[in-house]
């Protein structure tokens, strides 16, 4: 019998370098994230998948393994303003013998007219630990953590392309830090008329991690109200708290 392809990345069979981010635990969180929603993914059968700042290729490659047993034909699309870090990738695909287009851009900047409302799956492990300004957008491996004030520079400059990217049924993954507000970027979604909830917290001995899933939200009337800054947060509290909870019974 042959053996079963494995279900994520074999970390041992992922490229490094050392000016490119080596799979933490924000990696392995967004990839629990997607562990925890595949059979979700597979229903929602999309056409067209996208990671913004593949780094090492981890989470790209699982997200391939991931849906390619059952769902062959979906096309896969990477970016990293670090070119080494697209050609880590591209040695990350290799090795675990799949495939993905890989574009070497500063988020998607190149890129958004192109797929511009296809892109059904999008995964996001962005630039969060806040640091000086200046070193936002520095190149080599400091452009992959580096996120400026609250962490916040690079995602909130990242979240106008998502939506302008995202299909109609489009779902977007996004790594967060409790230092980075979530709750305040659960509302600037919402704004955008996305609905979201918390799919994995993790909390380790340097910080305190949080994966968020967005989606356009349909209904009108949810559209319609107003929510304040106090209420969403209030609101992300008690969801937040409740998936702990769940967590540990």
């Amino acid at each position: 019998m042959s053996e079963k392809p494995p279900r994520i990345a074999d970390i041992m069979r992922v490229s490094s370098h050392r000016e490119v981010y080596e799979p933490c635990d924000d990696s392995f969180a967004l990839v629990d994230a997607l562990l925890a929603d595949q059979t979700n993914l597979i229903n929602h059968n999309p056409n067209l998948c996208m990671e913004i700042g593949c780094g090492s290729g981890y989470v790209i490659t699982s997200l391939i393994l991931l849906l390619k047993p059952k769902l062959p034909n979906v096309h896969y699309l990477a970016t990293d303003t670090n070119p080494i870090a697209a050609r880590v990738t591209n040695q990350t695909l290799e090795a675990h013998g799949v495939k993905a287009e890989i574009v070497c851009t500063d988020i998607a900047s190149c890129l958004e007219e192109r797929p511009a409302g296809l892109v059904d799956v999008m995964v996001v492990s962005p630039p969060y630990v806040p640091t000086p300004e200046y070193e936002v957008g520095m190149e080599g491996i400091a452009s992959a953590w580096a996120g400026g004030e609250n962490g916040r520079s690079v995602i909130d400059r990242m979240l106008p392309v998502v939506d302008r990217l995202l299909s109609e049924k489009g779902w977007f993954y996004l790594v967060t830090l409790s230092s980075n507000y979530p709750a305040e970027i659960c509302l600037m979604m919402r704004k955008r008329g996305f609905a979201w909830r918390i799919l994995v917290q993790r909390s380790t001995e340097e910080e305190n991690l949080v994966i968020l899933k967005f989606w356009r939200d349909g209904d009108e009337v949810s559209l319609e109200k107003e929510t304040s800054t106090a209420s969403l947060v209030s609101e992300f509290s008690r969801s937040l708290s409740s998936f702990m909870e769940k967590q540990w019974r």
